[in-house]
């Protein structure tokens, strides 16, 4: 397996504990989810051409400020 690179990351509060929530959802840790949810929108480009969603500019329905 190849070294991982250690990249820092600054997060506002909401969005982590939205991330938080959904990884415990899924039975990973929030490390893990970010980097799950980074791969998948990778492969999902490489497959097509895109980005995860057609509607990506979309905001989301919970506040981040």
């Amino acid at each position: 397996m190849a070294a991982k690179k250690q990249v820092p990351l600054r997060l506002s509060e909401k969005l982590y504990n939205e991330i938080a929530a959904w990884a415990e959802d899924d039975f990973r840790s929030v490390n893990g989810q970010i980097e799950y949810l980074l791969s998948e929108c990778v492969r999902q480009r490489k497959k097509d051409g895109k980005y995860v969603g057609e509607e990506i500019d979309v905001p989301p329905k919970f506040d981040l400020k």
